[in-house]
């Protein structure tokens, strides 16, 4: 049983070099306009035995930003373009807004999330050591460590796994927090809304 594991192992998982891993998992991506779906996050907290939970939707759209609305324990809002940072929440309206001209760590951290939540591996690679390997047909695991100093202080480690989108992102904070966020529904219609177009814009 244990040399028909290994087997599988082998078959089902294909180990890379550094540059064959990018163009693999580069290939196995889509690139869509926008993407739209549900979220779950796990934040474990240092401390903590139980995880924090939340859920939401989010729309990422090319070049322009993403919505990231938290639906439950509390409503809250955060919208991320190239410019600005802005975050609501829906109880006691509290609500704030950065911007990128005047935050330059912003523009690098808006950058770093777009990546991330893309899969776009070219710019991760960047500023983090890229490590995995491709999975049967159509998947991919990727171990992320940071080169960047700034990163560095503030994660140990990433992980992403997918297929044709990210499906799972784990971080690993230098604090000992962690968080799991895991992606369903996901889909490249519809096209954002009026509303969604006007936060984008900002």
């Amino acid at each position: 049983m244990k040399r028909l594991l290994a087997l599988a192992c082998v078959l089902l998982c294909t180990t890379a070099s550094a540059s064959e891993l990018l163009t693999g998992v580069r290939s196995r991506l889509a690139d869509p306009p926008i993407l739209r779906g549900q979220f779950e996050q796990k934040k474990t907290v240092a401390g903590f035995k139980k995880p924090l939970l939340s859920r939401g939707e989010f729309l990422l759209s090319r070049g322009k930003g993403l919505l990231w609305d938290t639906r439950a324990p509390f409503a809250s809002t955060l919208t991320l373009t190239r410019k600005s940072l802005s975050a609501e929440q829906k109880t006691g309206g509290a609500a704030y807004h950065l911007d990128a001209s005047r935050e330059p760590a912003l523009a690098a951290m808006n950058e770093f999330l777009f990546a991330l939540l893309s899969g776009d591996v070219g710019s991760l690679s960047t500023r983090f050591r890229v490590e995995g390997e491709l999975v049967g047909a159509d998947g991919w695991r990727l171990t992320l460590t940071p080169t960047d100093a700034g990163l560095a202080r503030v994660f140990r480690g990433i992980r992403l796994e997918g297929d044709r989108f990210v499906r799972q992102v784990q971080l690993e904070e230098t604090s000992g927090d962690s968080s799991l966020i895991q992606f369903t529904q996901l889909a490249q219609t519809p096209p954002p809304s009026a509303t969604e177009t006007e936060r984008l814009g900002k």
